[in-house]
């Protein structure tokens, strides 16, 4: 640091503007050794036009300027001492179509947040949404499908930068029916600002879905097989027409897959072990479809529409047999057997008006409104019959349910930015409100098979939830030091409303609050390769809709889960110091600390039943170190690598008896190689390990792991590609799990079709070119065209 300060030796600043004077942004500035051109530094003009270089040597040297439409431009150091102020000329010569082939990282590592780049990555083809945020860098899907970031659960999911109503199996379901086809890139965002909202404690996971920028007409054909046990099948189609005018666009997709997966409990209650095993197969099915169209109506102002919709339906069959015998005898006093058929349609449709206008003097205006409507239709058979140790009939019990729930949402927000104060000032507001409607009918069947409607074992439930948020924020870059800081307020109303026979003490819960969630950052460049980071933000997580509703959900005779109306919200404050090594290196040491936080609990009630419910714990601890390092072994070798290591405390009393103390430290791995072995021929190998850790305040899991391997073959002149892989080569994905909470013990585990062999084929057709421009046009017109 000190070295740092005396990095003054040299100076060069100056400001660039076009021939009407007005300030050219992002403009490539270059700085060479006057000896022989040789390139020192590199850097882009900000919005204002002005740029900086500071380089500890006295030797003589020139900067050059170059900007799409503008001829390029040399200086010498000393005549920019005396005239500051450069103008650059336009060019009066059309471009000749160019052609730019580059290789898009499969992993990038940006100042805010982590790229994984599905369509760059061999081994993400043929994976849905849920398996491709597995093999996400520090991601990891427990065994109930919740997503944990770094050790933390509450993690938002985006869906092209809009934040997903759906949670728990409702998203998972939802992700399952996005394939790889659909999906551009994920961003990983572990502290973001107050731009974004303030729900998720792990931070922001955004799923980009593909949207084609080319010019002219174009589009890309695919089609998927994988299969372990089961076959699975997906094809997509995308169509898009763009000019300067306007852009069309459009992409559908279709998947077929059947499904296995285990699981296993053994637990033991009262004095009485209950061993469960179970296998259960199932099939998915489905449509996706999203279109859209830009209206670029002049160089500063678009409008767009955007529509997505998803149709789903699943059938899912489980068989179980749980022997029950007393604690310490192995002789088995009963068995019971249970089967569950399960199925599931799912409508979704979403439709999104949009508008921006943005100006060369830094002015940007945004305004998003949207609509949602999520349609769920359930129904669940479950025959339980128990069986003596001759197999004899003891008893027998069968119930069914049917699940039907609507989610409808409307929201609208506006986002500002201006230039002030040599810096940036952004300001926004948003709206959002969602009504979800729960309705639950428990049957019970008679004598002769038929069912029977149980009105004290039914209900409805209905949830609205109104938040209105407002966010200022600024930034502002000096020489070395950029700093950020922002405050976004946020005020929550909802209503649970739950309808039933029985009355009870949680059929009506009302909640009214209003928090501040500040954040701030700030960057000091040390050196010409060190860059220094110190951000804090304060978070909060909601109960997800589901988790809210009081009614029991039978599982089995034996098991069932409950919602919990008093579930408070999570208030998570998370401080990160980051370390950036020559642009590659990045390194962040993190604390957050979560006051309420709720997990999934295994209880016991009426001496032998047990049932899952999310509470609040009094808090929890995550201490994190996280290195990212993209680098190249040779020209044809690259590797990307993520590590990290993170300790976590959790702690909760309810009631006598009823204690979490629970530390844990983990290590996980993520590793991605690329390999350049012929002519348009690649191979892939990535991997991840986790240790020992925690899920869900309570389960102490055993450590997994996976690696993947993946072949690519382009040919037709690259527009068409062959992929292969094998996923999980080694089948160690299984989990397995412990926990002893309140007087219950239970040892879990779990595995699917993790190993997988899977190949796709895609086809690209039309242009790929920038077409030339037939008439003279100034660079800012069409950076902005491309930018919208």
């Amino acid at each position: 640091m000190l070295f740092a300060l005396q990095d003054m030796a040299q100076e060069i600043k100056g400001k660039l503007k076009n021939e009407n004077g007005e300030a050219l942004a992002k403009v490539t500035v270059t700085l060479h050794k006057a000896k022989d051109s040789a390139l020192l530094r590199t850097t882009l003009s900000a919005d204002d036009g002005s740029f900086t270089f500071s380089f500890n040597d006295t030797i003589a040297v020139l900067i050059r300027f170059d900007a799409i439409g503008y001829e390029n431009r040399w200086m010498s150091a000393l005549t920019l001492a005396s005239k500051p102020e450069i103008s650059l000329s336009r060019t009066t010569k059309a471009l000749e179509a160019v052609v730019v082939t580059a290789k898009k990282p499969i992993v990038e590592v940006k100042p805010d947040k982590l790229v994984f780049n599905v369509e760059a990555s061999i081994n993400a083809t043929g994976n849905n949404g849920l398996e491709l945020l597995q093999k996400s860098p520090g991601v990891i899907v427990d065994k109930d499908d919740n997503i944990l970031l770094a050790g933390k659960n509450g993690v938002r999911i985006f869906i092209d930068g809009k934040p997903s109503p759906l949670s728990g199996t409702d998203l998972a379901a939802y992700l399952r029916g996005l394939n790889s086809n659909d999906i551009e890139a994920i961003e990983i965002i572990t502290n973001p600002s107050a731009k974004y909202e303030a729900e998720g404690n792990a931070g922001i996971i955004n799923i980009r879905l593909k949207k084609n920028k080319n010019y002219g007409v174009n589009g890309t054909i695919s089609g998927g097989y994988g299969i372990m046990k089961f076959p699975k099948y997906n094809g997509a189609a995308s169509l898009n027409y763009r000019n300067k005018k306007v852009n069309y666009f459009a992409n559908y997709s279709i998947y077929n897959n059947r499904n296995w997966n285990k699981f296993d409990l053994y637990r033991i209650q009262n004095d009485t072990s209950y061993d469960q095993t179970s296998e259960s197969r199932g099939h998915f099915q489905g449509h996706n479809l999203k279109a859209g169209a830009d209206f670029f109506l002049n160089s500063k102002n678009t409008l767009g529409v955007v529509v997505n919709g998803n149709l789903g339906e699943m059938e899912w069959n489980s068989e179980s047999q749980t022997p029950i015998a007393a604690t310490g005898i192995k002789e088995t006093d009963r068995t019971l057997y249970a089967e569950s058929r399960t199925n599931n349609k799912r409508r979704n449709f979403t439709a999104n008006l949009n508008y921006r206008f943005a100006d060369t003097s830094g002015h940007e205006w945004s305004m998003d409104a949207d609509f949602g409507k999520y349609s769920m239709r359930g129904y669940n058979t479950t025959p339980n019959v128990y069986l003596d140790n001759d197999g004899n009939e003891i008893s027998s019990y069968t119930f069914s349910s049917e699940m039907p729930t609507d989610i409808s949402m409307i929201s609208f927000k506006s986002d500002y930015e201006q230039n002030l104060w040599k810096g940036k000032l952004a300001a926004g507001i948003k709206s959002a409100y969602v009504l979800t409607d729960n309705n639950f009918a428990f049957y019970e069947y008679d004598a002769n098979g038929n069912p029977v409607l149980n009105p004290n074992r039914s209900s409805r439930f209905e949830y609205t939830e109104w938040i209105n948020a407002a966010y200022g924020q600024y930034r502002r870059q000096w020489k070395k030091i950029g700093i950020q800081a922002g405050l976004r307020l946020e005020q929550t109303n909802s209503h649970g409303q739950l309808t039933a026979a029985v009355p009870t003490d949680d059929e009506d819960v009302k909640r009214s609050y209003l928090n501040l969630f500040p954040s701030a950052g700030i960057t000091w460049q040390l050196a010409e390769k060190h860059t220094l980071g110190l951000s804090y933000s304060r978070r909060i997580d909601r109960p997800r809709y589901q988790d809210l509703n009081p009614f029991e959900y039978q599982l089995d005779q034996l098991s069932f889960r409950k919602g919990n109306p008093f579930l408070r919200p999570q208030y998570t404050n998370i401080i990160e110091l980051r370390h950036t090594w020559a642009q590659k290196l990045t390194t962040t040491l993190s604390y957050s600390k979560v006051n309420d936080f709720f997990a999934q609990v295994t209880d016991t009630v009426d001496g032998n039943r047990n049932y899952i419910q999310q509470r609040n714990l009094a808090n929890q601890e995550v201490y994190s170190l996280t290195a990212t390092y993209p680098f190249s072994i040779t020209k044809w070798w690259s590797v990307y690598a993520n590590v990290t290591l993170y300790h976590s405390r959790y702690r909760a009393e309810f009631e006598e008896n009823k204690i979490i103390k629970l530390n844990a430290t983990v290590f996980n791995l993520y590793q991605q190689q690329t390999f350049k072995i012929a002519k348009g021929w690649t191979a892939e190998l990535s991997g991840s390990y986790n240790s020992p850790s925690v899920w869900g305040g309570t389960y102490q899991t055993n450590a997994f792991w996976n690696l993947d391997v993946g072949l690519q073959k382009k040919f037709w002149k690259d527009n068409a590609t062959i992929r292969v892989s094998v996923t999980d080569i080694f089948y160690t994905q299984p989990w397995s799990a412990v926990s002893n909470f309140g007087g219950l013990y239970l040892i879990a585990s779990g595995a699917f079709e993790s190993r997988q062999f899977k190949a796709n084929f895609s086809w690209r057709f039309g242009n790929n070119q920038v077409k030339a421009a037939r008439n003279r046009q100034s660079g800012i017109d069409e950076l902005n065209q491309r930018a919208n």
